[in-house]
């Protein structure tokens, strides 16, 4: 199993946004990776310079989200829906884009409902819930 490190994450990031500014080609994941940072350009001093974006500590109480853990969830979304696991995400998803008729959109509500269930899970000690993150995505998909 594929277990990066905090640093290995930011430096992977950096490298893409290097690589697409350098129009150098990219492999399928980095395409990917590219356009969720296409669509964050106020992430983009951030990933700039590997070094410092590997010792800066992103700090939520003053403002400022952590644009690693943001894109990383935006990759681990778009991983589900393109295998559909957990079972159900991919429609789940596809019908918030078609609510919010846009999927940058629908991944936003859809991170919540990522956070929300990551975060319950921890806290109980048990596996992660993927029936209650899909029907918490639905749950936005129906909502005005």
């Amino acid at each position: 199993m594929f277990n990066p490190s905090q640093a290995d994450v930011r430096r992977y990031f950096c490298a893409v946004y290097a690589k697409a500014r350098a129009a150098q080609a990219l492999e399928a994941l980095e395409i990917i990776t590219a356009q969720w940072i296409d669509e964050h350009p106020e992430y983009h001093a951030d990933l700039h310079d590997a070094d410092t974006a590997v010792a800066t500590v992103y700090d939520e109480s003053a403002g400022r989200s952590n644009p690693f853990l943001h894109l990383s969830m935006h990759l681990s979304i778009s991983e589900q829906c393109s295998i559909d696991q957990p079972r159900g995400i991919r429609q789940a998803v596809e019908l918030l884009t078609h609510k919010r008729n846009s999927l940058h959109h629908a991944h936003h509500e859809a991170m919540e409902c990522l956070g929300k269930m990551l975060w319950e899970s921890q806290r109980a000690g048990r596996a992660p819930d993927g029936n209650a993150y899909i029907a918490c995505v639905q749950r936005h998909a129906t909502k005005d």
